[in-house]
């Protein structure tokens, strides 16, 4: 049985923005709720899988997931998490989406957030807190959107390679073997994922093992097992490419939990 995380009983935010840290175990579930302020959700290390009226997110760590006021939402980890989450009054809320989206998180975020976290900051008081948190809010207004970080394909044909890639993470099959396995051509099957995904499939692939990858490590596998099992010649390729998407190798990622 998972356990069961219960969100504090805020009705209204005593500020702009109210921070919130955590630590999750394994297997941790929180039940539907919505606030009537919005809410910034993201992972230091783990991921999570967030739900906003039925639309799934992944929030890895170096992306959160936003949510606007009074959209119901819920969330599971199934390994250890380092929950962060910044609730945005409502008034706030309406300079950011008002589309639930990941967004990717900029270094200045991520600084700001980590910092709170770490002096258990919930409502900034103090002048220098409260620049900080207005930087964050400046930086949450500008951060690109992005439908979702490892989104779903809209039509069966293109999500059944997506659900063949994950089935098969070390599969080094080019692109023509893969259009030609679902009776495409290279082109279209190009264009379909450009248009379905907003991104090539290349890209799509890359993201899928780095969650993989994320997933693994927090499990206590070796580099060198991960790097295999994702296909990975050699373990420099896989460490290049979690460096390229996370901005931290493994290792350092490993130790930063």
């Amino acid at each position: 049985m998972p356990t069961i995380a219960v969100p504090p009983p805020l009705r209204d935010l005593p500020s702009d923005v109210y921070f919130r840290a955590e630590d999750f175990g394994p297997d941790t579930y929180m039940a539907p709720h919505a606030h009537v302020f919005g809410q910034l959700s993201f992972v230091s290390y783990g991921s999570m899988h967030i739900d906003v009226e039925g639309k799934r997110f992944l929030s890895p760590p170096h992306y959160a997931v936003w949510i606007p006021p009074r959209w119901q939402h819920s969330a599971y980890n199934e390994a250890a998490t380092a929950y962060r989450s910044v609730y945005v009054s409502a008034t706030c809320s309406q300079r950011i989406s008002d589309r639930p989206c990941a967004l990717e998180l900029s270094p200045i975020m991520r600084a700001i957030l980590v910092d709170f976290a770490e002096r258990d900051i919930h409502v900034p008081e103090s002048d220098r807190d409260r620049r900080l948190a207005a930087v964050l809010l400046d930086q949450i207004e500008i951060a690109q959107p992005h439908d979702a970080y490892l989104p779903h394909a809209a039509s069966p044909e293109i999500q059944s390679v997506l659900d063949a890639l994950q089935a098969e993470p070390a599969s080094d099959l080019l692109l023509a073997a893969w259009a030609g396995r679902f009776h495409m051509t290279v082109r279209t099957l190009e264009r379909r994922c450009q248009r379905e995904l907003g991104m090539s499939l290349g890209e799509w692939r890359q993201r899928m093992r780095f969650l993989r990858a994320v997933e693994w490590l927090d499990k206590g596998r070796t580099i060198q097992a991960i790097a295999f099992d994702l296909g990975y010649s050699t373990p420099s390729a896989f460490i290049a490419m979690f460096k390229r998407l996370s901005g931290k190798t493994p290792e350092q990622y490993r130790i930063g939990r």
